[in-house]
């Protein structure tokens, strides 16, 4: 009798938004709407110094972010955004620019039209546009521009700068209630609220709904994940995932992680960015590897060729698999932005490195290239697969050299353009 699995269950569900695009240039980037899940991330560098920020606006761009975010919070930021803008063409890198603003964002956006024009989308919080009758004034303004430049806005809600005026009146109604929700349910509510009703705030004002990003940021995985199933049922505008203060190093990455993969495993989800604190001396191009890693591991994208390494135990006590794995990811993520054009389809590249005769050997087979190194007692010989198959034997002091080689030549025959010519 044939098993029947529940495969259908283990894809990730699809769920249909509103398409929504970022541009600069020729470069149009979608979002929603079928398009695939979108990586996210955003500079700490002060964005006044114009060269800085585009330098590493640029490193993010390489490393696999396909919008970038930057601050702009005083006009000697929104001064600079223009100037950061042309260093980045003249570096010849078209990734779309985020404004992220709060308080003053109508003041700047409508003193300085360069720097509107220059970013692509705009970043609004509702909680941070002004109390009374300043907020629909001020928040009017932000859409009026936005508007007059064709750029759609994400209008992200963050429970640390909530609404105050509409926390308060809900609890408000909370109190008249003949059963009253606990606190945290009110504070879900407020977030989802504020940031449906100044969506639809937007569109009364003439925006069209396409142009529009919701994001509803928090700091608790169970409090995310509860806070977008409930914004993804009420609205069906493009939604953007994010752990905020999600921290630094396996805590970060692990509840970001946790929190992104469940919601995107249920459809909810078209832009993820992780908000990780890097680690004295870490470069911040790490929150974008790791964006991009978890999309990968659940089968939505492919960004690098995959390369599948065991954990290492007592037959292993030669560190020499640990250096090859580690040297042969660095080098194929390093490749990237130029194997990217030159070798179509590297991405889905399986590559195995192995540490003993155990799994070694079957692991290989099922990459698309492998090898297995010997651990300890085995035979100082390490063979290597290729599409299933032993091609070769490496031995001596130069194992690792001559693997990558073989990588290379693999890849350079498999991906090279000629064969896709061929192909066709």
């Amino acid at each position: 009798m044939q098993p029947s699995f529940p495969i259908e269950q283990t894809a990730p569900k699809s769920r249909r938004t509103r398409q929504a695009s970022v541009s600069w240039g020729t470069r149009v980037v979608t979002v929603g709407g079928g398009a695939p899940v979108r990586v996210q991330s955003m500079t700490n560098t002060d964005t006044v110094d114009a060269i800085g920020t585009a330098i590493q606006v640029k490193e993010l761009a390489l490393a696999g972010s396909e919008m970038v975010r930057i601050t702009v919070n005083t006009p000697e930021a929104a001064q600079a955004v223009p100037h950061i803008r042309e260093q980045l063409d003249r570096m010849g890198v078209d990734v779309p620019l985020i404004g992220d603003f709060h308080y003053n964002g109508h003041t700047l956006l409508t003193a300085y039209p360069a720097c509107a024009e220059a970013l692509s989308k705009y970043r609004i919080n509702p909680g941070n546009v002004g109390k009374g009758d300043k907020r629909d004034r001020q928040f009017g303004q932000m859409i009026e521009v936005a508007m007059r430049w064709n750029k759609p806005v994400r209008i992200g809600v963050n429970w640390g700068s909530l609404d105050q005026e509409l926390l308060a009146s809900l609890m408000d109604e909370n109190s008249r209630r003949t059963e009253p929700w606990d606190a945290k349910a009110v504070m879900y509510e407020a977030l989802v609220t504020s940031a449906i009703e100044s969506a639809r705030f937007a569109e009364g004002m003439g925006m069209e709904g396409r142009q529009i990003i919701l994001s509803c940021k928090v700091s608790g995985v169970q409090d995310l994940i509860s806070v977008y199933r409930e914004l993804a049922m009420r609205c069906d505008y493009a939604l953007h995932l994010g752990l905020t203060e999600a921290g630094m190093g396996t805590k970060g990455t692990v509840a970001s992680a946790a929190a992104l993969s469940i919601l995107l495993q249920e459809g909810i989800g078209d832009t993820i960015r992780v908000s990780l604190t890097p680690q004295p001396g870490e470069a911040r191009t790490q929150e974008v590897v790791i964006a991009s890693e978890i999309l990968q591991a659940l089968g939505l994208r492919t960004f690098v060729p995959s390369v599948t390494a065991c954990p290492g135990c007592g037959r292993t006590t030669s560190t020499t698999f640990q250096e090859l794995a580690k040297q042969i990811d660095d080098f194929l993520r390093a490749q990237m932005p130029v194997w990217r054009k030159r070798y179509p389809g590297v991405e889905t590249l399986k590559v195995a490195v192995m540490g003993c005769i155990v799994n070694g050997p079957g692991e290989s087979k099922h990459a698309d290239i492998g090898i297995s190194l010997p651990g300890t007692g085995e035979a100082p010989a390490a063979p290597v697969f290729i599409d299933g198959e032993k091609r070769m034997t490496l031995r001596g002091d130069a194992i690792a050299r001559d693997f990558q080689q073989v990588v290379e030549t693999y890849i350079e025959n498999r991906f090279g353009t000629h064969k896709v010519s061929e192909a066709a």
